[in-house]
Formats: structure tokens, sequence, C-alpha cells
């Protein structure tokens, strides 16, 4: 324990040292250890990079898109296989006897780096060369390229892997950086009939920038900062310093419905390094949703930041902890900013209620002296728009704007914040996420970055309703079942900013599985700007903010992943409800759902269904992830049964949040007639207090 704790101590040390104002600059020399030092370099997002590159991604998108707005635009054969084009940049070699071709995913002449990669499942290898070398830099199967970049260099054992692996490798993305001084050429070998998804961001250097190609002795050359960066990433709450020697200013405020105050102005040049807010509230949702931050710079009329202020710190709604190294939200509900907000003359901040209740905040913020630099310096910026009622389609697919401006910047990241009415209980039907992020820079007539899938542009895969975060994306919110409710999602662009010199266009396709209808999507494009950029925002109305609220009953639909499915309401078919209770709520199908409290371990409750004809079966449950829940245990007909994935049990709490699940059993063969699914519980190993077990409905599926 001393040892760790003189680690993170002289972690936190250096990386003072890494953050100070001038480090940045004393480096031009693009290395390995300048790209990790980028990782957590907040203060240098606030100037328009120097030297100048360019990010563009190379994916796995529908090669048919080829005209926006045009024929194709919208379609979705990007990776899964027999795709009409093939999904890459060229054709290198034929399909041999075998099936097996060599496909071009990129090749780059100039300097440059690979700062981000992303798959959710790829066949086949993936060779890489950087410069005039012979011999791939990797050579190997694809999928551990494109998830464990590293992992297959033996120089790896120089760094802290534990760390490294938790903050590096995000979910389904890895941010590895390799640098490459003249060329980069990555070729995939593989059957174009298997998966092949894929996504690889670079940034494309100007051609006079000096790069040190990557090597494998980097990882030793550069140990102690690697794992300085990885400390910090892994919990920058703690690890991540603020350097303003300025004293910490702290703000008290209470605003009554519908009152708008100034709270904080300062004198520059300065800047703001972290912010923090805590909202006081009887509901403490709808105060998030209804109280509008507004952060002004150097007179501008309109806020550079504009937004509801539990949106703006990425986990609306609601309070859902989660750490990041921009953002963090704690349990006892302070919310932490860490973009650096520079501004030349002066800022204001103010807070507007727009709700009908009474809110208290307390706020802290940490200013900074900053040097404003008249040809480099930024404007910090975060304009939240939302629609509301929208149809989400697989017909009729559209381009959401993210943010559309005129001017020059860096696009630093997204959060998106949906609530979805869809009434089917699977990912296979409910998900929202289908359409591709198509990202224009500087007058492109063809997006520079084109996605596979909105839950690959957030890092990861499959429509996952898991709860997950890391320094650079996450997932702090999904109600479920499958992808119902509210979700929200945020991926944030360190070393994979996007800097524009005239204008960006972001959309994203909003582009379901079914026909959904009164969908609300709200989100943000963060971004910072030099002085003059304009954007399409528009003011935020009260109509905007109005409270998102589940529809006061639902019920799950048997179409596409519950398709040919009998559902039972838990509270319609228990054969004895000692120790149990029907709780309202409008996440339960039917507005309301059985809690058990059971007494001891091996309590037991059974469920009756009845079978009308003989076959194979699936049998799914529907349970709440609670923080007052334990762990739990199934039979059918009084024999144990396992879950899908193997396992015999499955604790059900989750602390800080509420969440519906489906768990789904493997096939069995049934006969016709009644039959019994029984739930045992398991007791728990949190501390908890006359746990509860919240069932809200089972199904039985034909198979």
């Amino acid at each position: 324990m001393k040892n760790n704790a003189v680690y993170f101590v002289f972690c936190f040390l250096v990386t003072c040292f890494f953050l100070s104002p001038g480090f940045a600059q004393q480096e031009e020399v693009i290395t390995t250890g300048k790209l990790f030092r980028e990782m957590i370099d907040m203060n240098g997002l606030t100037k328009f990079p120097a030297p100048y590159y360019k990010t563009v991604q190379y994916s796995s998108y529908d090669r048919r898109s080829k005209v926006p707005g045009g024929p194709f635009w919208f379609s979705n054969s990007d990776g899964f296989g027999r795709e009409p084009i093939p999904n890459f940049e060229k054709v290198l070699r034929e399909p041999d006897e075998k099936g097996i071709g060599e496909y071009l995913i990129a090749d780059i002449k100039g300097p440059g780096a690979i700062v981000r990669l992303w798959s959710a499942a790829i066949s086949g290898n993936i060779m890489l060369f950087l410069d005039d070398q012979k011999n791939p830099l990797y050579d190997g199967p694809a999928i551990d390229f494109f998830h464990n970049t590293y992992d297959d260099f033996p120089q790896i054992n120089s760094i802290n892997k534990e760390l490294f692996g938790s903050t590096i490798y995000q979910r389904d993305a890895s941010y590895t950086p390799i640098a490459f001084a003249k060329r980069m050429r990555m070729i995939w070998k593989g059957d174009l009939n298997t998966i092949h998804f894929y996504q690889v961001g670079v940034r494309r250097y100007e051609p006079q920038t000096k790069v040190i190609t990557f090597s494998l002795e980097d990882l030793s050359t550069y140990r102690f900062t690697i794992d300085k960066v990885t400390a910090v990433l892994s919990d920058p709450d703690k690890l991540y310093s603020v350097n303003s020697i300025d004293p910490e200013v702290r703000l008290k405020v209470t605003l009554m419905p519908f009152e708008k105050k100034g709270i904080l102005t300062l004198q520059g040049p300065k800047a703001i390094e972290r912010l923090t807010f805590k909202i006081e509230a009887d509901n403490i949702n709808k105060a998030l949703r209804q109280t509008i931050l507004h952060i002004h710079c150097d007179s501008y009329p309109w806020g550079h930041v504009q937004s509801p202020i539990g949106d703006f710190f990425g986990a609306a709604p609601g309070i859902n902890p989660y750490t990041s190294l921009p953002f963090s939200v704690q349990e006892d509900r302070t919310m932490i900013c860490r973009f650096v907000m520079p501004f030349k003359d002066s800022m204001k901040i103010f807070l507007e209620n727009q709700g009908d209740q009474t809110i208290s905040i307390t706020a802290s913020a940490f200013p900074k002296t900053y040097n404003w630099d008249k040809n480099r310096s930024m404007y910090f910026r975060a304009r939240w728009r939302v629609d509301h009622n929208l149809i989400a389609s697989n017909k009729d697919v559209q381009d959401l704007p993210f943010l559309a401006g005129n001017g020059k910047g860096v696009y630093v990241g997204t959060a998106s914040f949906l609530l979805n009415p869809s009434p089917i209980p699977t990912p296979y039907g409910s998900w929202w996420g289908e359409g591709d992020e198509k990202i224009f820079i500087d007058d492109e007539t063809f997006p520079s970055t084109f996605g596979t899938g909105s839950e690959d542009y957030y890092n990861y895969s499959w429509s996952s309703p898991d709860i997950f975060y890391f320094p650079y994306c996450g997932q702090p919110r999904n109600d479920g079942p499958g992808n119902r409710g509210f979700v929200t999602n945020f991926r944030w662009h360190i070393l994979d900013t996007l800097p524009f010199h005239n204008n960006i266009r972001f959309y994203m396709e909003l582009y379901s599985h079914e026909r959904i209808s009164g969908l609300s999507y709200a989100r943000i494009g963060y971004h910072y700007a030099r002085p003059g950029m304009m954007d399409d925002h528009k003011a935020l109305m009260p109509d905007d903010v109005r409270f998102p609220q589940l529809l006061e009953k639902w019920f799950p639909a048997a179409r596409m992943g519950a398709i040919n499915s009998v559902f039972y309401a838990a509270e319609n078919n228990i054969t004895e409800k000692k120790n149990t209770t029907v709780e309202p709520a409008q996440l339960w199908a039917g507005g309301k759902c059985l809690v058990w409290t059971p007494d001891n371990p091996g309590d037991k409750k059974i469920f009756i269904f009845d079978v009308e004809k003989a076959g194979k079966k699936r049998i799914h449950i529907v349970l709440g992830l609670t923080p007052c829940s334990g762990k739990v245990s199934f039979q059918i007909d009084g024999k144990p049964v396992f879950l899908s994935n193997d396992l015999k049990k499955i604790d059900l709490y989750r602390p800080f949040r509420t969440l519906l699940r489906n768990f789904s059993f493997q096939n069995m063969d049934l006969s016709s007639g009644r039959h019994e699914l029984t739930v045992v519980f398991e007791g728990n190993e949190h501390n908890i207090q006359g746990s509860k077990i919240s069932i809200d409905f089972f199904w039985v599926q034909d198979r």
C-alpha cells in the first residue's frame, strides 16, 4: 500500500510538469513520447495546432455511399462480409482458391500518426508497414491489432501493462499512437465473405513536419512518460493537477423559477482550468435539464457555452456517476469539467432556471493566468440542441446535424442524450444507432470521417446496453431492456482532435432497426474556435428543455429480437406473494414491477407459464439492476438452468443506478402444458440490509 501511495504521488508531481504552460511548446518534433503527453494535455487543446495536421478516418463504410444525399447515401453494408463493393481503398491481390485476398486499408505518403483504432470484429490478418521498411511492423491477427495494438510487442513489458490496458485500450478502441515520417501502409489479408469491421484514425501532418517514426524501442525509451500518462488517465479526479496559482473561486446561488443570474465575472487574459457544479432541488433530474449554463467570453452577446447543465457534463438525464479525462460526475452529485476555457478580456457565467422549482447551486472555478495568443488561442464552445418527437426509421434515414460552423477551430468531443420509446426488449429491434457519423472538414464534398455505426463512433459495438466509461468514451446511462429508455453516450477527441481551417459539418445518421416515433434526441458538439466562428446554433426555448419522460405505460412487443414470443407479467404469474409488493414506475413494463424481499439465501419465488406447443424454446427474464439488489439463480421445472453466457447465477446489484435488463437462458426442449420458472435468492456481498429483487416480466420464445 505504501509503495502505491509513493507511486501516485510521483505521478502527480511529474504530471504537474507535463501540464505546465510552456511544456508543450518546448518540443516541436513529433515523437511517441510527445503523442502520449498530448493524451492528457488539456491546456494544449486551447491553441490551434502547430504544426497543423488533418485528422482523417479510414473505415469499412459502404462504398456505394458516394454522393451526399444521393442514391445509396444511407447504405449499410459496412463490414459483415459479402458487400456489393469491397470495403477497402483498393484490391491488391484477388482472392485465391481459399478466398483469401489482400486489400488496402490505407496508403499515406508523408508524415503522420495513427491515433485511434476500432473494430467490432474482424477476421484475417493485418500488415502494417512504416516508411520504407520492407518488413512489416505488425503482421498478425487483425482483431489483436485493433483491440490490443502494442500487446504483440515484447517491449510492452517495459511499462505498467495493467494501467495501459485499462486506459489506452478503451472498450473496442485502441488509442496507441504510431507515428511515421514518410509513409504508412496498412493491408488486410482475409476473406471478403467474413466479418471485417474497422476504423483507423490518422493525423496527416503538413509535409515539412518533423516526425520520428515509431519503433518498438519507444516503449522502453518513453516508459516513464507512458506510465505517468496512463496513471493520470486512470484517475483524473485525483491525479490530474490544476496549475492555477490564483485562489479557487467558490460560489453559491439560489434560483427561483424562471430566474437568470450572473454568478461569476472574471477579467482577463485568463482561463478557467476547472469548473464544478452541484445542484440541489426537489426533482434533481428535472433541474439538470431545465437549468441552463451560459458562458460568455469577451463580451460576446451569446454564450460560447449554452447547455442544460446536466447535459453539459455528459451524463444526463439525472446523476449517473462516471469518470473521464475532461468530465467527471461523482456520487455526491458533484460535476467536474476539466476542459480549459480561455478568454482575452472577460468572462461571465450565467445560470438560468427555466423550470418551475427553486434550485440551489454550489460551484467553484479555478482561474489561471493565460497568455492569449492572438494567432492561435481559441474559445471553448459547447452548444446544445435537441429534436423532440422525431421519427426514427430503417427506411426514411436522415442525417442529424451536430455542428455546422464556419471559421477556424478544433473539434474535441460529442455527447448524445436520447429518449428511446421502443417497446422491443432486445437490442435487435430497439437499437436506435445504426447510423454513421459523417464529418466534413474545410469544404470537403465527401466526408473525411465516414463511420460504420453510432456505437462504433462511441467506441463500442453490437448495440450493447452495458454501462461503461473510459478516459475518452462511455455510456453512463442506458435504461433498458435492450436500448429502450434514456440512453447517454459520449466520446472525447483528445489525441484524435479534428482541426479545421475554414468550416466543419458534423452529422450522425438517425437510423434505427425499425420505425420508432416519439424519439427525443439531444446532442452537443464540443469544440474550440478562433474568434469570429459562426455556427447554426439557435437560442434555447422553453419547449426545448421540457422535461422528457418515459411513457406512463409500455408493453413489450413480440417483434424482431423478440419475435414468436409470449410475455408474462411477474405479478400476475407468481404462485405465492409472501414478501412481495408491486411498485409503480415508468421504467417497468405496464408501469409496475414485482419487488421481492427474501429473508434468507435459498428462498424461492415460483412463476407459472403455459406452453401451447411442445418444442425448442428460449426463456428470458427481465430484472431490475438496483443499489439494493442481490444475487439470484434460476430453475425450470425444479432443475437448475444456465444463462446463455453459461453463468449459473447473476448479481443484480448496481450502485447509483436502476436499470432494466433482459437475461436469456440456454435453449431447451419443453413439453406442452404448465411449467415453472423459479428465482432463487443467493444472498449478496454488498452489506445490504433487506435485499430487494425486482422482477418485471419473463417471456417464452419459440426457437
